[in-house]
């Protein structure tokens, strides 16, 4: 690409000199044969001046322009020790103005992208360390009032014993089950959790779970259930354990924020050939639009005084999200407030 470059930049150079050498020669011309025709000593000879002028104007404006330009442009590649980082400095430095002008040009947009880039990051680091700061601040202030109390005389009376140790150790759990979803969802950021991919009947997995968390649903009389009977398996390529989180996560999800007396519902479906799609619905509280796009940020929650209640460390969606990516398929969301959400995610069926 560099070789092709080349000659295109000094054409255009010679092509400046090559203008300017003639309207020198031009000018220098007109002028000599005004001033020796006025003095009539014009002599035939005097045809040669333009021919030995236009030459020589052309060496000396070609030398002074590169010599100049390369000099101004060797500087702003010197003074701007950034463009080391860029494909300017990989190239040999032009003395064409264009092609440095588009170079320049090409470079600040980039630049101009990374800042960006920087600041929306930097913002989401703010963001992402005041929720961890304040996630983990919850658990161990209230383990700290309880065991100050034991420590005040509380110890001494049996009853408050049991009851604030029973309160700490759920504190103790909360903060471990936090620091365990945070060292999961770094590990599947930077792609160091391996997925161990097998054939399982995706069928049995849901119902799995269904048995998992029938006693919390009934406590809300929330219903489990498939949408139909599905008399035969439906086998499915995956991480059997990280998609059995993931299923988890949307079920516990659905009863946690579902309305009592409703209905956690899932449906299996073919989405194409070679493709399953696993569909999670809920009739309870629903999601308001504004919220949909941030759902799968970590630590981000839509009721914030509510789920704190109802405990999670608040990284089970973006868990979710993650998992599914690494199996390197999709998940959906939709939702509307008042009426319910439905989550669903593909994957890969057996073949």
């Amino acid at each position: 690409m560099q070789k092709k470059q080349q000659p295109k930049s000094l054409k255009k150079t010679y092509k400046f000199a090559f203008r300017t050498a003639l309207y020198v020669t031009l000018f220098t011309t007109a002028l000599v044969f005004t001033f020796l025709y006025y003095y009539h000593s014009f002599h035939w000879q005097l045809i040669f001046f333009p021919i030995i002028c236009f030459p020589l104007c052309f060496a000396i404006v070609q030398y002074r322009v590169e010599r100049f330009i390369y000099k101004r442009v060797k500087k702003i590649y010197d003074d701007l020790t950034l463009l080391e980082s860029t494909n300017l400095r990989q190239q040999p430095i032009t003395t064409d103005m264009g092609t440095l002008t588009k170079e320049i040009d090409k470079y600040a947009k980039t630049k101009k992208i990374e800042i960006e880039t920087l600041k929306i990051r930097e913002e989401y680091r703010k963001e992402f360390i005041g929720n961890v700061s304040h996630e983990l601040k919850t658990p161990l202030f209230s383990v700290q009032s309880y065991l100050l109390t034991l420590l005040d005389g509380g110890i001494e009376d049996e009853k408050i014993k049991k009851k604030y140790l029973a309160r700490a150790s759920k504190g103790v759990e909360r903060l471990t089950y936090i620091i365990k979803d945070l060292d999961m969802i770094t590990k599947l950021e930077v792609g160091d959790l391996r997925l161990h991919k097998e054939n399982f009947d995706v069928v049995k997995l849901v119902q799995n779970v269904f048995d998992l968390f029938e006693m919390k649903a009934a406590k809300k009389y929330i219903t489990l259930t498939f949408d139909i009977d599905y008399p035969e398996p439906i086998m499915v390529f995956a991480d059997k354990e990280r998609i059995q989180q993931v299923l988890t996560n949307l079920v516990v999800n659905s009863i946690k924020y579902g309305r009592e007396k409703g209905t956690t519902e899932v449906s299996i479906e073919n989405l194409i050939k070679n493709k399953a799609i696993i569909r999670v619905t809920d009739n309870g509280e629903g999601i308001a639009k504004a919220n949909l796009q941030r759902l799968f940020e970590r630590f981000y929650r839509v009721d914030k005084s509510g789920s704190r209640k109802e405990g999670g460390s608040g990284l089970g969606l973006s868990i979710v999200k993650h998992i599914i990516e690494a199996h390197e398929e999709k998940i959906y969301i939709e939702s509307e407030l008042g009426v319910g959400s439905e989550f669903s995610f593909t994957l890969e069926k057996t073949k």
